[in-house]
């Protein structure tokens, strides 16, 4: 609307009226009060933190102030559009698995708590010894019934537990964010996404003429991992004592080779934006790649799993009865 020439207190109005939900619409409303007073759109945006983070604020803040906002607004939708189709690929990648996970593990329990017990009855007077098998998922059948309770219970305080410490500790998120990184198949996926968050943020701020050290600092918290965030902030340091980008992240060890070499060819060619974007395009295909790889590979993956798990279940329960002629 702006680029049309629509007055900015207009646009508010315009998108306000047709927004169905009333909690935007007095967001809304309150930044466009703010604006009507003479307050700046980034600061009227900032006392909102919840909504625009320190990025948007401070990309709306370099377009207002080179006077091309309506430029920056519609490269940071862009960069906002990319990166939550980025992050809702990577959940939906790791999501799937967790959820079938989760509820072939209350069938298991179910099936542990009413259906094995059922069995037990019958079993007792066959007046023959059961097959290991058979005894096996009876006795994790008692144990269940005996401490369900008490093992379901351990299980959600103690994953209670671990998110309230992991929210208040800086250490623990660094040692997860590490173990994730190395898990086999996901952590793949988890760096690349992480990079091309990375350099995506880089290169937009870059293009819109945020001083690369304030970049940098935006660019470490919008990574969503701290491995990297860490590296920034190495990055930080090392590029205030005069070294070049692509030397501090090589220093850094988490950054690929590719990324490291496009860096340095859009330092020397005056091209850096355009070269964090093309590697950022890259990696958003990689990961693109990558699910689709694992979306087709996870389905049958989980189906044998499952079926090993339940089949071996059902086939310990009717061992006893195929010998019952035996008994007889």
């Amino acid at each position: 609307m702006m680029k049309a020439g629509v007055s900015l207190l207009q646009c508010f109005d315009i998108v306000g009226r047709g927004h169905s939900n009333p909690r935007m619409v007095r967001l809304l409303n309150d930044i466009r009060s703010d604006v009507e007073t003479g307050t700046s759109l980034s600061v009227a945006f900032a006392k909102h933190p919840s909504h625009f983070n320190s990025l948007y604020c401070n990309l709306v803040a370099a377009g207002e102030a080179a006077g091309i906002l309506d430029t920056l607004l519609d490269r940071l939708a862009v960069h906002m559009e990319k990166t939550e189709a980025l992050k809702s690929k990577v959940k939906s990648a790791l999501s799937y698995p967790a959820a079938v996970m989760s509820v072939a593990f209350v069938v298991v329990v179910i099936i542990m708590i009413v259906v094995i017990p059922a069995f037990k009855s019958v079993f007792s007077s066959f007046g023959a010894d059961l097959p290991a098998p058979t005894l096996f998922v009876m006795g994790v059948s008692e144990f269940f019934v005996a401490h369900g309770w008490l093992v379901t219970g351990a299980g959600v305080a103690g994953s209670y537990a671990f998110l309230w410490l992991w929210r208040r500790s800086e250490r623990l998120q660094r040692l997860t964010d590490r173990w994730l990184l190395k898990t086999p198949v996901f952590g793949a996926l988890i760096e690349k996404a992480c990079i091309a968050r990375w350099t995506r943020t880089l290169s937009t701020l870059f293009a819109a003429g945020v001083p690369l050290m304030d970049a940098l600092e935006l660019a470490g918290g919008t990574s969503g991992n701290s491995v990297y965030a860490q590296a920034t902030f190495t990055i930080q340091e090392k590029v205030s004592t005069g070294i070049s980008l692509n030397v501090a992240m090589a220093h850094t060890g988490v950054f690929p080779s590719m990324v490291v070499q496009m860096c340095a060819i859009g330092e020397e060619s005056g091209a850096l934006d355009h070269m964090l974007g093309k590697s950022a395009d890259f990696f958003e295909a990689e990961v693109d790649q990558q699910v689709a790889a694992l979306a087709s590979l996870m389905e049958p993956f989980i189906i044998v799993i499952l079926g090993s798990l339940i089949g071996g279940i059902l086939i310990s329960m009717y061992l006893p009865i195929f010998e019952l002629g035996q008994v007889i």
